[in-house]
């Protein structure tokens, strides 16, 4: 369990940072390669255990932010609608602290599940580098020993960026073919920025590297459980006003085991070599609480907060929502929008709606004059517990 009462001053480990090189590097004859190349053999990547009757329940869920934007250590610990927000504050000690939290752009979360004497720790998505995210979970006491899965939202290198890196410094650490869950094969095609001041590579989820390091690649296109305690909404369809925004294009192409394979795409995307990307992969992560409802952790959101949440609610059965969390990928939109989207989740009630990362400042000032009572700011490091 996370330990965010106080910093520890052992070193902290040192972050083999060619991990954050060759997942960068699809550039120039690579980024060709990706495109054009011939496609190798390839064994299909495991498939999730799909739900059954009914999602799991859990007794508790804990959310540790270890990566994130930004770090108030001055926020005070409260509880709101029942919900325990515990801030990471500055170390009072009596010997000078060595070591702080790390901030940076990009988002990873460590999830703690129980249902009576079962746990359940869970990593879900890893931040821009390995070296900050390393840093924040020793400093944290989280043990990747301890993990029962592995999970990424989507194929963006601020999701991904420290994946690679946690692996090799864990290796040998973490339980033999753990999985890891990504919700269809657009995550592994190389990527450029689209953004009109930052065109240019993105980076590629290395899925030879990966499964180098004994970890099972497992595919979660459809609803599916996760470490038995959650689930993943798979695609999430769009049935609402939001639209999905392009920051980023897809190249269609492998070679040498380097992007995706066109075959596995949906068959309107397999003769094309490059798309603006509509994140037809990016699922969410939900827990079911005993008592309290659904906990829906959007990660970035590109398809929706408010389709994301009501995917998670038609697949479960229930239209409880206790809280609603991450990114929500608003800073693009404008005001309209983003009151449009206020007004979906006024309508949804979850207890407590808690925006992360990639939210923007502006729908957090709307957020919080229209739900001031079911709102929190959250910061790096802070620890959300739902449940008894």
């Amino acid at each position: 369990m996370a330990n965010d009462d106080k910093n520890t001053e052992n070193d902290l480990p040192e972050v083999i940072s060619e991990s954050r090189r060759r997942m960068l590097c699809a550039t120039g004859a690579g980024a060709l390669a990706a495109l054009f190349g011939g496609l190798t053999a390839h064994s299909p990547a495991a498939r999730a255990s799909p739900i059954g009757e009914s999602v799991p329940v859990v007794d508790r869920l804990s959310v540790q932010v270890v990566v994130d934007s930004f770090h108030q250590a001055l926020a005070p610990t409260q509880t709101i609608n029942g919900i325990e927000v515990r801030r990471f504050s500055l170390p009072v000690t009596e010997k000078q602290p060595r070591h702080a939290l790390r901030s940076e752009f990009g988002l990873a979360l460590h999830l703690t599940s129980a249902r009576g004497d079962e746990t359940r720790q869970v990593m879900l998505d890893f931040g821009y580098t390995p070296e900050t995210l390393l840093h924040n979970l020793a400093l944290f006491g989280i043990d990747p020993a301890d993990f029962s899965g592995l999970i990424l939202s989507h194929g963006h290198y601020d999701h991904f960026g420290g994946l690679l890196g946690l692996l090799e410094a864990s290796k040998g650490k973490l339980k033999s073919g753990i999985p890891l869950y990504v919700g269809g094969e657009e995550c592994f095609c190389t990527r450029e920025l689209n953004i009109p001041d930052r065109v240019g590579n993105f980076g590629y989820l290395d899925r030879e590297a990966i499964k180098a390091m004994d970890v099972r690649l497992t595919i979660a296109e459809r609803p599916s459980v996760v470490a038995d305690h959650a689930f993943t909404t798979g695609q999430i369809t769009q049935d609402t006003f939001e639209r999905v925004l392009s920051p980023t294009r897809m190249n269609v192409g492998i070679s040498d085991g380097v992007g995706c394979f066109p075959e596995q795409l949906s068959p309107e995307k397999r003769n094309l070599s490059v798309i603006p990307d509509d994140f037809e992969h990016e699922h969410a992560t939900c827990f079911h609480v005993k008592d309290r409802g659904l906990v829906v952790i959007t990660s970035c959101g590109h398809r929706g907060v408010v389709n994301s949440t009501r995917r998670a609610m038609a697949i479960s059965g229930t239209n409880k929502v206790h809280a609603v969390m991450g990114g929500f990928h608003l800073a693009p939109h404008n005001e309209e929008y983003l009151r449009e989207t206020v007004m979906s989740l006024k309508e949804i009630k979850p207890d407590l709606i808690i925006p992360m990362h990639c939210t923007g400042e502006r729908f957090q000032e709307i957020l919080a004059q229209e739900m001031p009572d079911n709102w929190v700011r959250s910061y790096n490091g802070t620890r959300y517990t739902f449940g008894a």
